[in-house]
C-alpha cells in the first residue's frame, strides 16, 4: 500500500535529529521507520509515523522544513533471498527504485521494507498483482 513519508531538511549539526525526535515525542507521535541521508552541509531525515497529520502539525509548528512523499511499505518474509525476490520483481517490471530502507516494525517472520519508487502507482500495481502484502498504516 501507499503510505506517507515525511522528509525533514536539517542542518548537519550536533543535536538536530534529537530536536526532531523531541518535537515528535512531545506531540505523542511514534516513529515506525526512520533513515537519514547526509551531505557535508545538510541532511534529510525521512520518517514514517503512526500519525502523519499530527507529525506534520508538530514539525510545522516547530519551524522544520518538511516535504511529504508517497512510498510503498511492503511486508516480506524474514528469510534468505526475500529482498532479492522483491527487487527482481521490480527489475523485471521496469520499476525504478530511488531508495529503500527497513521499518522499525517487525512481526514474527516478516519485515517491512519502505520503497521510494519512481512511479508509485505502477509499483503498487506490481505489488498487488504478485500477491505481496502492502502496509497502509502503522
Amino acid at each position: 500500500m501507499k503510505i506517507k513519508q515525511i522528509s525533514i531538511f536539517l542542518e548537519n549539526t550536533t543535536g538536530r535529529i534529537a530536536e526532531v525526535t523531541g518535537v515528535l515525542k512531545a506531540g505523542g507521535v511514534n516513529l515506525r521507520a526512520i533513515m537519514i541521508a547526509d551531505t557535508a552541509d545538510f541532511g534529510i531525515l525521512r520518517v514514517i509515523t503512526d500519525n502523519y497529520e499530527n507529525a506534520i502539525k508538530c514539525l510545522t509548528e516547530a519551524k522544520f522544513t518538511t516535504r511529504s512523499t508517497d512510498v510503498l511499505a511492503v511486508s516480506i518474509s524474514d528469510k534468505v533471498g526475500s529482498m532479492y525476490d522483491v527487487l527482481s520483481l521490480f527489475q523485471k517490471t521496469g520499476i525504478n527504485i530511488e531508495y529503500l530502507y527497513a521499518s522499525l516494525e517487525k512481526t514474527g517472520d516478516t519485515a517491512i521494507i519502505i520503497f521510494k519508487v519512481e512511479d508509485v502507482e505502477k509499483g503498487l500495481k506490481v505489488i498487488e498483482d504478485n500477491g505481496l502484502s502492502g502496509i497502509g498504516k502503522f
